[in-house]
């Protein structure tokens, strides 16, 4: 599998590849800007977290609230599916009484099988189409076929384009946006013969869908190569990066890994493919793909991304694993510091169960409550120690110097 380089290429001397081995910053692949509603996605902009509801597009009142329920809790872009023209439709009503009832929130629509008609349709009410190649023009696989001929290739890309242009031309003439979202478990058939089920096969139907937009001067692009397996996700997307800079392109990364499942393994799964391509710069909007309520997503995308350090929406906390020095519970204590200042969004705090992990462990906290001695907590600001106060006052106390610093907000 190839690696793509995440970063400037460092000079050859020793002490510069030595400052690039220890670089903890992510240097983030440059990509063209694409607005959806009032939300930015690539050209710089914090990694946008999208998800999708689970309503029928039909039912009015319960887009709107499940629309409503994710923007509320962070949600940045809401999708939602469109199988038919009625639902298509729909979303018109959807988009007004949301803004009667709410606010405008940025929407894409989910388009699948031969869908030009609807996709224009819902062109009209939502600020980004996300059409699937493999199923946009669909093609009906045959139990006899062998080979596709060059004059059959052709003709199957000559209707794609007649069948994409008239979406291209209305979203270009709109000023909105286009998903190219390929899925490797629905690679159209040709591709399948052409290059078997890879992800080259998946870098290719995206290339063909973006090479008729870029000739019609369409670029408001954004990819997916999404992939239930991890490894075929990796290697979809990092190949996809290899494309575009080798053609001179820009377009930003929907990151997801998808039908990830649920509980504990699906948000791990998830983690694995979104964080591994975070981390080497690639992506520019993220969605978890859980079999569980869609507001379940959101604190999985903002945890994998406050955990590389893209974003900062919840408090950093930093706490040892416990040992047989610890001098409180720790488990206990975490849980009641986090409770007091959960809400502090932005501060790094340190729980610490002795002094011999303490100072140098939570070095980059803002403030540290650490185990001194039996029955006696040490309260830090950065590495300096501000005092000492007894257990049960450890975290009124901890508040108090908050407090004092003017980093404190009511919940």
């Amino acid at each position: 599998m190839q690696t793509l380089p995440t970063a400037p290429a460092a000079s050859s001397t020793p002490d510069a590849a030595i400052a690039a081995a220890f670089d903890t910053t992510i240097h983030r692949r440059k990509t063209r800007p694409v607005k959806v509603g009032d939300i930015t996605i690539g050209g710089g902009a914090p990694v946008v977290v999208q998800s999708m509801i689970n309503e029928d597009t039909l039912d009015i009142d319960g887009s709107v609230a499940g629309i409503r329920r994710l923007h509320e809790i962070g949600c940045e872009i809401v999708r939602v599916t469109v199988p038919s023209m009625a639902h298509a439709k729909a979303l018109g009503d959807i988009r007004k009484k949301l803004a009667e009832t709410y606010q405008q929130v940025p929407l894409v629509a989910d388009v699948h099988h031969n869908g030009m008609k609807i996709a224009l349709e819902v062109a009209k009410h939502v600020d980004k189409v996300r059409i699937n190649p493999g199923l946009y023009v669909f093609e009906k696989p045959k139990a006899d076929r062998n080979e596709y001929t060059p004059a059959e290739f052709q003709q199957i890309g000559d209707k794609i384009r007649e069948t994409l242009e008239p979406l291209v031309v209305s979203l270009r003439d709109q000023g909105k946006a286009m998903r190219i979202g390929v899925n490797h478990g629905s690679l159209a058939e040709r591709m399948l013969f052409t290059y078997g089920d890879t992800p080259e096969g998946m870098v290719e139907s995206a290339l063909e869908f973006i090479r008729i937009c870029e000739s019609l001067d369409f670029r408001n692009i954004v990819l997916s190569l999404k992939a239930s397996r991890v490894p075929v996700m990796l290697a979809a997307y990092r190949l996809m990066v290899k494309r575009m800079n080798d053609e001179g392109m820009d377009y930003p990364l929907h990151l997801g890994v998808t039908e990830a499942g649920d509980g504990e393994y699906g948000r791990i799964k998830s983690t694995a493919g979104i964080a591994t391509l975070l981390a080497q710069g690639i992506g520019d909007t993220i969605r978890v793909s859980l079999t569980e309520a869609p507001e379940k997503e959101i604190p999985v995308c903002y945890s994998i991304l406050q955990a590389l350090g893209l974003r900062k929406t919840m408090v950093e906390y930093v706490a040892c694993p416990s040992c047989g020095r610890t001098l409180f519970n720790l488990e206990d204590v975490l849980h009641q510091v986090r409770e007091a200042t959960k809400h502090l969004t932005g501060l790094d705090i340190a729980v610490m169960g002795c002094i011999v992990n303490g100072p140098g462990e939570m070095a980059d906290a803002d403030y540290g409550y650490v185990g001194k001695q039996s029955g006696t907590i040490a309260l830090y600001r950065g590495r300096e120690e501000i005092k000492r106060v007894p257990q049960e006052n450890g975290v009124e106390e901890l508040i108090n110097l908050i407090k004092a610093d003017g980093r404190w907000v009511d919940p």
